[in-house]
């Protein structure tokens, strides 16, 4: 039995806004009616022949879509959400979910009371590399020491971009959420306390927005973990991408390509290698076991990995999937970094 593709509005025209409109374009299980961008990007020749309409509002309401995907700035999330909810559509939302705690619940009361599916961009849990580390590092069992960055040297248009996002979000919201979020699969346990610092390196941004930023949070069961991000021309390009976890019974470890460069996005997801640790000791004091090295070849690319959200969001649709499970974590994600985002202007830990 054939369904009907799912008619889908795409607001946003960025990076990730282009390569979910592929992801819609070539999965038959979608029909684009249209875009939404405020000036004319340049589009892959696939998406060419879709019209692009100024006014996100006015689209809505003329093309009755069935799904919205929004990929505008952070600061509008909240309101093409809850707009597209109350006309009776499902909800594809880049992260963040909002730029506050009482935005981001706000959008997931709208989907609970309209009865409709959200989608939460959270493109590492469709990654089989980063499902696998998460894995792993569950079966070492807590308290975990969560160690974890992804700072980009970023130039030219790739720092217009992040001047860009740095207009409503700061590095260690906007990119952080992920990370934290991996840390929360990963224990389980509730955040009790955050701490945040953050320093403005260059005279390119507003005066109360910085490029670097790093958290620390605490968890219920004794684990404790950070997360950096810096962005811009002055960013070191040395141990730009880390990603490790350790506890008592050893360590698992993303083990990054050495000729990688921190501005590409493809580096973001791509682990290379996973190492794993065992801590167990013998009657000589030495490792009993070597650490073994999983190869991840043939992981998906970026385009790859939005391809595999979206075939994620059309069977939530079409399977009617649970998804309560799915909000609750982005808002415990983004509540998190975003205390983070207050300790660094206040000066103060935060306690959860």
């Amino acid at each position: 039995m054939t369904e009907k593709p799912i008619r889908v509005l795409v607001a946003g025209l960025g990076n990730m806004g282009r390569s979910h409109a592929l992801a819609y374009h070539n999965n038959p299980g979608f029909e684009i009616v249209g875009l939404v961008n405020r000036s004319t990007p340049e589009l892959a020749a696939e998406l060419q022949g879709y019209t692009i309409h100024p006014d996100f509002t006015a689209a809505l309401a003329a093309l009755k879509p069935d799904l919205c995907s929004i990929n505008t700035y952070s600061d509008s999330h909240a309101d093409y959400a809850v707009a597209a909810f109350e006309a009776g559509c499902d909800v594809f939302v880049e992260k963040p979910l909002a730029t506050t705690v009482a935005d981001a619940e706000r959008v997931v009361a709208a989907a609970r009371k309209a009865g409709r599916k959200l989608v939460i961009g959270y493109i590492l849990r469709h990654h089989p590399s980063w499902m696998k580390l998460i894995e792993e590092a569950r079966k070492l069992g807590p308290p975990y020491v969560f160690r974890m960055n992804l700072n980009q040297q970023s130039s030219g248009p790739t720092w217009a971009t992040h001047k860009s996002l740095m207009r409503t979000t700061s590095p260690i919201v906007d990119c952080g959420v992920h990370y934290v979020d991996v840390m929360c699969q990963i224990t389980d346990a509730r955040a009790v306390e955050v701490r945040g610092m953050g320093l403005r390196m260059s005279d390119e941004i507003a005066a109360d927005m910085y490029n670097y930023g790093h958290l620390q949070v605490l968890f219920e069961d004794g684990s404790v973990g950070w997360y950096e991000a810096g962005w811009g021309p002055m960013i070191s390009e040395t141990a730009f991408f880390v990603k490790d976890v350790m506890s008592p019974r050893g360590a698992v470890s993303i083990v990054m390509d050495a000729n990688a460069k921190s501005d590409d996005i493809d580096t973001h997801t791509k682990t290379s290698v996973i190492r794993l640790h065992t801590a167990e000791t013998g009657p000589d004091g030495k490792f009993i076991q070597p650490d073994q090295d999983m190869t991840m070849e043939g992981e998906p690319g970026h385009q790859a990995l939005c391809d595999l959200e979206q075939a994620f969001m059309l069977t939530a649709i079409r399977e009617d999937l649970d998804l309560d499970r799915h909000m609750a974590d982005a808002v415990a994600s983004l509540r998190i970094c975003l205390a983070a985002d207050e300790s660094v202007r206040t000066g103060q830990p935060v306690r959860l």
